[in-house]
């Protein structure tokens, strides 16, 4: 296939990402768009780029651009991937796909109607243990499952002088934490355990009232001496699931939590062997068995299920993690724009099921009652 020609709309910390992830699988960058003008043209120049558009129109009016990566703020991702899509070109958008339900089913409609690939970076699915640990429960290895649980657990605004457009309802959405960390959580847990939550009792907490209104940035620093200003979104949040089969799972998701920088751990109970997966130590996956028998499974390219040695590049030992994740994410989602198929790669159609959970969650943490999902 001849070099795909891509174009990065956005360009904070996880644009960068794409543009790395980008080059990785072999694509030209044909050019950006940033929330200026003149960001634009700095980041054209900075990334050794050929074009710097004035705006998402003259992005996806480019011949050259076969691919759009959308990398903005979580309330512009409805108007940009619509943008694209009906340009005709390929979307990876980050995720929340949007920030209603509505807003993301009407995506997947329009990529479906166009058939246009069109996937959201759920990357932790590309971690190789976890592909392990899902062909283990899909050959029965853990039997019946009995429990699931876990957390997600963030420090970065622990600091009242931080703050960051999440935070801001209007920027990032109704919910914070739940849509932004627990949406990565219930992804995972559903793909690895082919189970499907039907139900939630949700509750959020706010427990940092005011921020400082000093630094919007992407996962910034706290500011000193900055103004205030009411926080309308959550920091802290706990739910409640039950799968179709009938199995609890409980979750913690919290952006307070000090000293856990990127901690999202899950662990899986079946009748006859439990797995556990911490994203801190992704190398290794934890087999827990009866008579206090216990196992450990370490990543690489010798063992295991053919998707664990598909992805594990390096040797035993050499650790990977988050950016290799990435780079596999998109190196996939080119793949199938070149018809190809590949395993567990997540699509509009998965951030369509992320946005349900999203907006049944927080329905159910407006009512304090039990919420069907669907």
């Amino acid at each position: 296939m001849a070099a795909l020609g891509i174009a990065i709309v956005g360009t904070g910390m996880i644009g960068a990402v794409h543009r790395r992830a980008a080059l990785l699988a072999g694509a030209q960058i044909r050019g950006v768009a940033a929330s200026s003008a003149q960001r634009a043209q700095e980041v054209a120049q900075s990334w050794n780029v050929a074009r710097a558009y004035r705006d998402i129109e003259e992005l996806v009016s480019d011949p050259q651009v076969q691919v759009v990566h959308v990398c903005t703020p979580n309330h512009l991702h409805r108007p940009m991937a619509q943008a694209a899509l009906e340009a005709g070109k390929h979307v990876i958008c980050e995720k929340p796909l949007a920030t209603t339900l509505e807003d993301a089913e009407a995506l997947a409609a329009l990529a479906a109607s166009r058939s246009l690939v069109a996937t959201v970076p759920f990357v932790y699915r590309y971690h190789p243990v976890l592909r392990e640990a899902r062909a283990r429960i899909a050959l029965g290895e853990l039997g019946p499952l009995h429990l699931i649980h876990g957390s997600y657990l963030q420090d970065w605004l622990l600091d009242p002088a931080s703050n960051n457009w999440r935070v801001d309802p209007a920027l990032g959405g109704t919910s914070r934490v739940f849509a932004d960390i627990g949406s990565h959580w219930c992804d995972l847990v559903e793909w690895i355990s082919g189970e499907r939550f039907a139900e939630v009792s949700a509750v959020f907490a706010t427990v940092i009232a005011e921020r400082g209104t000093g630094s919007a940035q992407s996962f910034s620093t706290p500011t000193a001496a900055s103004a205030m200003q009411a926080v309308a979104s959550e920091d802290v949040a706990a739910a409640m699931f039950r799968t179709g089969a009938g199995t609890l799972a409980s979750l913690t998701v919290s952006q307070v939590s000090a000293g856990r920088h990127n901690r999202l751990w899950f662990e899986i109970d079946g009748a006859r062997a439990s797995v556990a997966f911490n994203q801190e130590d992704a190398e290794r996956l934890w087999i827990g068995r009866p008579d206090q028998r216990e196992d450990v499974f370490v990543r690489g390219p010798g063992a295991g299920s053919a998707e664990q040695r598909r992805l594990s590049v390096l040797p035993a030992g050499h650790a990977q993690g988050y950016g290799y994740c990435f780079e596999a994410f998109v190196a996939d989602s080119y793949r199938a724009i070149d018809d190809e198929r590949p395993e567990g790669l997540p699509t509009f159609t998965d951030g369509v099921r992320s946005a349900r959970i999203v907006d049944r969650v927080i329905a159910s943490a407006r009512t304090r009652a039990w919420t069907t999902i669907g």
